[in-house]
């Protein structure tokens, strides 16, 4: 079990942490230019699309688990369905998004009270990026079926290459033609279009044979849709619970000054580098989950969670230890401006915190989802929320200013976490107990 965990996750891991390399690589290029607002300037820009496209991540995650419970029951029809079925949702929100960009944006710019220089390269940065949707949504629900189809090889090609290339463009445009946010996003358009080039020339190359078992009158077959809407409906909410913590933590953030916002900022891709190591491992038990699920294999599904946790928890422990030993070593690889490490450096024993406890709800998403569980996910996500990080940063943030943020913060990771350990003997640990051993 423990080699058939690895083989997903590995790939999964390198992929995974070359999107929060990209992120650092981008706050770095920019941390280092003249003006702090320009750091700034990504962030809130980077909010915003995390808002838009993670909005979607039903894609990719639904699509997961739909695609291994078919390929654990080897329907290879249903396979491509759903494939199929998910690229059609992400052409049509992918144009409902570029028909609605301007309305996008002064919405954004509305909820977002920012200073008036970020305001105006965040601007900048978003006329250019919106033009990724189609690219974007579409890598979601491709990567999505590869890791159903127990192929966690494709999607970490395709995600290297992408993000390789946009770090090459990146330093190109902002080091080599004098370009700033400008810059930054020009390369994220350009490398995603290359991305999904790839991924389309290698899902043609391996599964051809798969390819012809599509039959277009399934398309909209009525009941694949309402499971595929079902399924993708409770991680639509859950993700947007998830999004609007990420973007309310960031306005806050920039409410407190365009230094503060620099620093949480920085710390908080920190957080997100350990979040994709992590979801390596829940990347693997979605996959393994949703075939051991579809092929009634009941026993392999606990052994699943059990190395995914142990394994996904080793992991948080890790990187709590590292950002504890390295703490000012790392800020420093960000930025050169003195008050952004001094400010980061005040609130930093919560990126030490972060890792380890939040490894228990990133494992348990993978889990929930495989098993195409996605309610608990939802409601456990909708407690974490409106219980207790809302209350936990309004009722803190009189006393403790910057820190509570950081406080309802961790304190959402740990809701998250226990909350899918309570709905888990329900749902996932004794469920189909008449299933094959």
């Amino acid at each position: 079990m423990n080699r058939k965990i690895l083989n997903l996750a590995i790939p999964n891991i390198i992929s995974n942490l070359s999107v929060p390399l990209l992120g650092a690589v981008d706050t770095a290029l920019v941390g280092h230019l003249e003006e702090a607002y320009y750091l700034g300037a990504i962030a809130v820009g980077s909010m915003i699309f995390n808002f838009i496209f993670w909005g979607f991540g039903f894609l990719r995650m639904g699509t997961t688990g739909i695609t291994a419970q078919a390929f654990g029951e080897e329907n290879r029809t249903e396979s491509i369905m759903t494939l199929a079925r998910a690229l059609t949702v992400a052409g049509v929100f992918s144009l409902l998004i570029l028909l609605l960009q301007v309305w996008i944006a002064d919405l954004s710019f509305w909820l977002v009270e920012a200073s008036p220089e970020v305001e105006r390269y965040t601007r900048i940065y978003f006329n250019i990026r919106i033009y990724t949707a189609p690219a974007t949504l579409s890598l979601y629900a491709i990567n999505g079926w590869f890791l159903g189809m127990q192929n966690a090889r494709y999607p970490m090609i395709v995600t290297i290459f992408l993000n390789a290339l946009n770090i090459g463009l990146d330093v190109l445009f902002v080091y080599g033609m004098g370009m700033n946010v400008d810059g930054v996003a020009t390369g994220t358009l350009i490398a995603r279009y290359a991305g999904l080039t790839l991924a389309v020339v290698l899902l043609v190359y391996k599964y051809k044979d798969w390819i012809t078992s599509y039959v277009h009158e399934l398309l909209l077959e009525v009941e694949a849709i309402k499971n595929f809407f079902s399924v993708n409906r409770d991680i639509f909410i859950r993700t947007l619970c998830l999004i609007f913590t990420f973007s309310f933590f960031t306005a806050k953030s920039a409410e407190f000054g365009d230094v503060i916002l620099a620093a949480n900022s920085i710390l908080l891709q920190l957080w997100m580098m350990v979040s994709y190591g992590v979801d390596g491992f829940a990347y693997a038990a979605e996959s393994l989950i949703g075939r051991y699920t579809g092929s009634q294999q009941q026993k392999r599904v606990k052994l699943t969670v059990k190395y995914c946790f142990i394994w996904g928890i080793g992991i948080g422990i890790l990187a709590s230890a590292i950002y504890a030993i390295f703490d000012i070593q790392i800020l420093r690889l960000f930025t050169d401006q003195q008050d952004v490490i001094n400010t980061a450096m005040a609130v930093f024993l919560w990126t030490i915190a972060g890792p380890t406890v939040s490894s228990f709800s990133y494992i348990w998403d993978g889990i929930f989802i495989g098993a195409t569980e996605t309610g608990p996910m939802r409601d456990s996500m909708i407690i974490a929320t409106v219980v207790v990080f809302l209350p936990a940063y309004f009722i803190g943030v009189q006393y403790l200013g910057n820190h509570a943020i950081w406080l309802a913060m961790t304190l959402f990771m740990i809701a998250r976490g226990v909350t899918l350990t309570f709905y888990a003997p329900k749902h996932i640990l004794r469920a189909n107990a008449a299933q094959k051993t």
